[in-house]
């Protein structure tokens, strides 16, 4: 778990339309479809690498990609994920 104070991950879910990709494509398992619409069941498990932003194809997902462990990870650090 990270710190969900700081977490940029936000769902409009006025925009979702239940495809259920976000939930595919999210390594932590942040995502869950409930009532047609998709739903942050574990935002402090997100590790912002926007996978989930890039494969909504309705634009209902924003998040800073590139801020968090995903990017520690990416440029070398350590992360405790």
């Amino acid at each position: 778990m990270y710190i969900s104070h700081l977490v940029t991950l936000s769902l409009d879910s006025s925009k979702c339309v239940g495809c259920g990709l976000c939930k595919i494509v999210c390594p932590h398992r942040v995502f869950e479809i409930e009532d047609k619409k998709a739903k942050i069941i574990k935002k402090e498990s997100c590790i912002e690498c926007g996978a989930c932003m890039s494969n909504c194809p309705m634009g209902a997902i924003d998040v800073r990609a590139g801020v968090g462990c995903a990017q520690a990870i990416f440029n070398g650090g350590n992360c405790n994920c």
